[in-house]
């Protein structure tokens, strides 16, 4: 992989033994085998500048036991180099001053130009660079077995919800499960990330996830997508609750289920399994989402550390950001590059397509964070959403009453 280093750090590195030892500290909670693989190209190429990685693991997706590891690390007023985070974590950390200053290495190296906009609203803080975004997942996708569609007689994509309902009918009539779906807050979440979006379009979707506008939650659209939900419910099998998603996605994979609705991090496990995009599995928006995309994004923040170890830190960020990395990582990941001006040559089928809608969702303003997965509301509201939502599809609540519920989550 070609790197340039700065020219300032080169005569450095040159005059001091002491930065012959450079290392970074980064803790994040990639602990699967996939997702070490990833990390481990990011790893190689540190290495190959010289800078030793000191790998702090914290086990448990989605951050919140390394946030605990991390808030022990900074009152003990010893930061890491570089953490995982996501959405509004990064926010939260900037605010409370504890993360470094990277403008002079983003204008350096074009990141203005070349990170989608409404990605920069979370890695950037008072117009200050915060943090190195690694990919963006998007959560609006369906996986399908091909051999399931065509023993049920499902020949072409469905392109709108009806469509879709239509398509699970079949596939659920010709003896398989219609949706495979795992019973977590989060994992209905996402299904109603999609679901909205389709329901109500983006406008819709922006007023009532990021404005959290009482008019939308409170809305027939709202309850319209909530009645979706229910139609959906009923082409899920009966050992749905507390099943992890990736054993979900099996389920798909060893044909037993037709469909999954679940982000582009699930075609790992297609890929894991040998299974080749277009021949044994299908890749597609949510009907009624074609041209959108609900996003979330690996990001590394980056902390105040002292002098002795800038240089480390700045190796780091721009080795994140190096379009090489942003391929060979996420060629690994299952995600696309965080950067739009990376080629998209060594991608699969599903790949291709998932780097060409986001291009295009960014040109065109139809790129929005995913509620489910932190990039739309604080934690706060989010998680009161998610109770709504779990409580819904599990009959808990009819829809009207869980349209009162959102609006009451949101204040």
């Amino acid at each position: 992989m070609k790197r340039t280093i700065v020219a300032g750090l080169v005569s450095i590195a040159l005059a001091s033994p002491v930065l012959a030892q450079e290392s970074v500290e980064v803790l994040h909670w990639w602990t699967s085998g996939g997702e070490a693989a990833a990390l481990g190209v990011l790893k190689k190429d540190l290495e190959g500048q010289g800078v030793k990685w000191n790998d702090m693991p914290v086990a448990g997706g989605g951050g919140e036991a390394a946030m605990t590891a991390l808030r022990a690390r900074v009152t003990a007023g010893n930061p890491p180099t570089s953490v995982q985070m996501l959405g509004f974590d990064i926010q939260d950390w900037a605010k409370q001053g504890a993360l470094g200053d990277l403008n002079a290495l983003a204008q350096k190296e074009n990141w203005d130009k070349t990170v989608p906009l409404a990605l920069q609203q979370f890695s950037k803080y008072q117009g200050k660079w915060v943090a190195a975004p690694v990919n963006i997942h998007s959560t609006n996708w369906v996986w399908a077995n091909k051999a399931v569609l065509d023993k049920a007689g499902v020949t072409t994509m469905p392109t709108d919800f009806d469509g879709f309902l239509a398509a699970l009918d079949k596939v659920q009539k010709a003896g398989f499960v219609g949706l495979a779906h795992g019973g977590q807050a989060w994992q209905e979440a996402t299904v109603f990330d999609g679901v909205v979006l389709a329901t109500g379009g983006v406008d819709f979707y922006r007023k009532a996830f990021i404005n959290k506008d009482k008019a939308a939650l409170g809305s027939d659209t709202m309850k319209k997508s909530f009645d979706r939900m229910a139609a959906l419910r009923k082409y899920v099998d009966k050992d749905f609750s507390n099943r992890d998603w990736n054993l979900a996605s099996a389920m798909v994979i060893e044909g037993k289920a037709g469909f999954q609705i679940m982000g582009d991090w699930a075609k790992g496990e297609f890929l894991n399994a040998k299974k080749v995009p277009g021949k044994d599995f299908l890749c597609f928006r949510v009907p009624g989402t074609q041209g959108m995309v609900s996003f979330n994004a690996d990001q590394f923040g980056m902390f105040k550390v002292g002098a002795g170890s800038q240089a480390a830190q700045t190796k780091l960020a721009s080795a994140i950001m190096n379009p090489s990395f942003q391929s060979a990582f996420n060629v690994v990941k299952g995600s696309v590059p965080a950067r739009t001006d990376v080629s998209d040559k060594a991608f699969d089928d599903c790949g291709k397509k998932g780097m060409k809608d986001l291009a295009e969702a960014n040109s065109k303003g139809t790129l929005v964070g995913s509620m489910a997965h932190g990039h739309a509301v604080p934690a706060s509201v989010k998680n009161g959403f998610y109770d709504v939502i779990t409580q819904h599809f599990n009959g808990k609540l009819d829809s009207a009453a869980a349209v009162k519920a959102m609006v009451a989550a949101a204040e």
